[in-house]
């Protein structure tokens, strides 16, 4: 999230990878008497019981990934009805949601195969028809007897489903993952003696728009044509052709081994050449052959290095599984080179938001990745980066010139293709409607961009995306900024999303550009770069007119007051995740507060990401009770047995930022500030993590034991300024990896500062103590029921 100042450390945590919690942590770095890494490899009390978990007694030797990953595996012991119920399997391209045929429950599984690539190529009806992902169809494994049961478990760990199902003629034990690196769905089958003669069905779906089944067509909008199956050498082939060029292929082929039958399925996209049914052929031929212990190698052995990024325990069971299932599906959905997420990932399901949304989705889908030390599934940086050009087109002509900006939605090209609110929404222009001016999207998404730079401190990312992008996000609002008779400047009358209206100093608006204006000048600072419109960004920044506000806190802009229930929380940017407005003053921290309960005081339109919004507000104020609360509500009232999402269809936005929401109130590095602990609630009195990715590019590793943080850990990967919140009470000892002392200077409020080199640590401790430096799972406060659809 972005602060004001230039080099500082954020809230978030990027992982650092290693078998074991990194080696010089694991090992006292304080006291050479103390015992070995190998000795302390991983306190792990957490027990596992298969539906539910308990305290433990006593603390367990093993490995703390191993301990909380397979605590929070998801199980069905009831049948899944729907996507939002349903095991889900993933590597960021294929997607596989798994739950019963509707109409056909006793019948029938669907396995769902979805793809993010897979998308139409007509720009000439939108981004929402003509350029929206098309769904590409599913398989039912259809069994000879009736279904009277099943006993599923999803490992987190291996990214694989296991388990049985139970008919009326026998049993089908089955184990299913979509492969890592070759995006194969993989599914094994051992069938009883009644159940031998189980079958496997492809149905592909109709290649139109999902959005047609909700809202009128565009004139001259029709589907594509249906796909062709045929036969290839012993290989199934589904030919989806469609009328712009191009084609995407699902290909199949079961292969028995005993009574074991596997099936092996892989969907490739191409426009406008029609090369997918070759690749897609060669990928299930070089798959097939492999059994399913050469095939899961590779595979568990990708997602073993992903989750021993970081680490985090917390003693709330619930919370702590629902948590690592985020990390599990951030990476099922999510890769770098993956398009960037569209709204439900790569689970096309039927819905009215077939593509990518800029205004508040992207931006929230992404967050975890920073603090959880994930920055492998940043796909936003590399997206903006690269499809650069396309944004200058979606920006009106007058001012394609020097500036940029992104529609409400786009295809994975960043296209948005016609601007009507039928077909998508363009970019429009300040001041005129239509098409509605809601112009601020692009300077929110870079904020991520800049997120990332601030967790990595890599210049590349600032000089050559952040910064020449920004620049021209900036420049289109510096044209319609205008003089007023108080002497301020002040923006004509633009879109906050999804509040309806447009107002004259539209916060929404005026937050990201204040924002962008400070994050330019302190960019061209640190780059050496003297920018011609440097001048202009001071002149916004010292004449912008104030942010307007009421007696109820802050308005949509200054023709709209906040006066009715309102999901989004455009209009409190600079609060959140711009750390803007942070509370510096008690008449700052009033008006935060008293915005902050106006917004969620009106009930009515308030959905999952109100809650997810407030809890991490409540967290920059210190307020972790509240935090907890909200996101109470959240889980009691929005998430989904399997923990996804949904309104009038499937998003996925909100889970991945409750996450989120987790990081602000265990770490938040605005500022220049790496604060520890700032919004934990009274009953969270133990915490561990260790690796959460700050701003400034230091990794955090802390522990908190019967309420007191014992030890903070800081290691510094770029040498950047270091200030450290660490939250232990009285004086402090501050001592190197080698247990030598460190000079630092106390600046108060609990916060050292310390100067740390690049490579270098500083491990905080109470003066005089030395506690064990090993983080481990923590006991949770009582049991929980696991997510998925346990017995009742």
């Amino acid at each position: 999230m972005s602060g004001p100042s230039a080099p500082d450390p954020s809230r978030r945590s990027v992982l650092a990878t290693g078998s074991a919690l990194s080696g010089a942590l694991l090992t006292s770095a304080l006291a050479a008497a103390q015992a070995t890494a190998a000795e302390r490899a991983g306190a792990t009390p957490v027990a596992a019981d298969p539906v539910a978990s308990a305290p433990a007694s006593a603390p367990a030797s093993g490995d703390p990934w191993r301990t909380v990953l397979d605590d929070a595996d998801l199980v069905w012991q009831r049948m899944p009805t729907a996507w939002y119920e349903g095991p889900f399997l993933g590597n960021g391209f294929l997607g596989s949601g798994i739950y019963a045929e509707p109409g056909a429950t006793s019948s029938a599984v669907r396995f769902t195969v979805q793809h993010s690539e897979v998308q139409d190529h007509r720009p000439e009806f939108g981004s929402l028809f003509g350029l929206a992902r098309l769904p590409v169809g599913h398989f039912t494994l259809e069994p000879v007897g009736a279904i009277t049961g099943l006993d599923w478990r999803l490992s987190l760990r291996k990214a694989e489903l296991t388990g049985t199902l139970t008919t009326d003629r026998g049993t089908l034990a089955l184990r299913a993952l979509v492969h890592n690196d070759r995006s194969v769905l993989a599914v094994e089958v051992t069938p009883s003696e009644g159940e031998r003669d189980f079958r496997w069905v492809f149905h592909p779906a109709d290649a139109i728009s999902p959005r047609a089944a909700f809202k009128p067509l565009p004139d001259g909008y029709q589907g594509n044509p249906p796909a062709q199956v045929a036969d290839h050498d012993g290989i199934t082939a589904a030919v989806q052709p469609l009328l712009a060029g191009g084609q995407h292929v699902t290909t199949w082929r079961e292969r028995a081994r005993g009574r074991t039958r596997t099936l092996y399925a892989h969907v490739a996209h191409s426009h406008p050449g029609t090369t997918a049914l070759g690749r897609a052929l060669r990928t299930v031929r070089r798959t097939e052959p492999l059994p399913w212990s050469a095939l899961a190698l590779d595979h568990r052995a990708w997602w073993r290095a992903y989750y021993r990024k970081s680490f985090l325990s917390l003693p709330d069971a619930r919370i702590q599984r629902f948590y690592w299932i985020q990390l599990y599906k951030a990476a099922s959905a999510a890769r770098r080179d993956a398009p960037v997420m569209a709204t439900s990932g790569p689970w096309l399901e039927p819905t009215p938001w077939p593509n990518t949304w800029w205004n508040l989705n992207v931006q929230l889908e992404y967050w975890l990745i920073h603090g959880s030390n994930h920055l492998e599934l940043d796909a936003v940086t590399r997206a903006l980066s690269e499809f650069r050009d396309n944004l200058a087109q979606e920006t009106p002509a007058p001012y394609r010139s020097d500036s940029l900006g992104i529609p409400r939605t786009t295809d994975p090209h960043l296209v948005n293709g016609a601007a009507s609110p039928l077909m998508g929404y363009g970019v429009g222009i300040p001041g005129q409607d239509p098409p509605t001016p809601e112009v601020g999207n692009l300077t929110w998404a870079l904020h991520n961009v800049w997120l990332s730079y601030r967790h990595t401190m890599d210049e590349s990312v600032l000089r050559d995306v952040l910064f020449p992008l920004l620049r021209k996000a900036v420049n289109y609002y510096l044209h319609f900024l205008e003089p007023g008779p108080d002497g301020k400047l002040h923006l004509p009358a633009t879109f906050s999303p999804e509040y309806g209206g447009d107002s004259r100093d539209c916060n929404y608006d005026l937050m990201l550009l204040t924002w962008g204006c400070r994050t330019l000048l302190d960019s061209a600072e640190l780059l050496g770069v003297k920018d011609p419109l440097a001048p202009r960004w001071r002149e916004m920044l010292a004449k912008r007119a104030p942010y307007p506000t009421d007696a109820n806190g802050f308005m949509i802009g200054a023709d709209i007051p906040f006066a009715k229930s309102h999901r989004h929380y455009s209009h409190l940017l600079a609060v959140y995740p711009l750390y803007e407005v942070t509370g510096r003053s008690p008449d700052e921290r009033a008006l935060i507060e008293r915005s902050l309960a106006h917004w969620v005081g009106f009930e009515g339109a308030l959905q999952g990401y109100t809650f997810t919004g407030a809890a991490s507000m409540s967290a920059l104020l210190g307020k972790g009770e509240d935090a907890l609360a909200y996101l109470g509500e959240l889980m009691t009232r929005f998430i989904q047995p399997n923990t996804m999402y949904q309104e009038s269809g499937p998003v996925i936005e909100t889970p991945l930022s409750a996450a989120q929401s987790l990081h602000d109130m265990v770490c938040q590095s605005w500022g220049g500030v790496v604060r520890v602990f700032p919004a934990v609630p009274a009953v969270w009195k133990d915490l561990a993590v260790h690796d959460f990715r700050t701003q400034g590019a230091f990794l955090l590793s802390a522990v908190r034991q019967g309420g007191v943080t014992r030890w903070v850990r800081l290691v510094s990967e770029a040498g950047a300024p270091c200030l450290v919140g660490h939250g232990i009470a009285g004086p402090v000892d501050v001592r190197d990896g080698g247990g030598r002392p460190l000079r630092h200077e106390d600046v108060g409020d609990g916060t050292v500062r310390i100067a740390l080199r690049r490579g270098e640590s500083a491990i905080v401790t109470a003066k005089g103590d030395r506690p064990e430096l090993s983080v481990a799972p923590v006991r949770p406060n009582g049991a929980a029921p696991r997510w998925g659809l346990p017995r009742v």
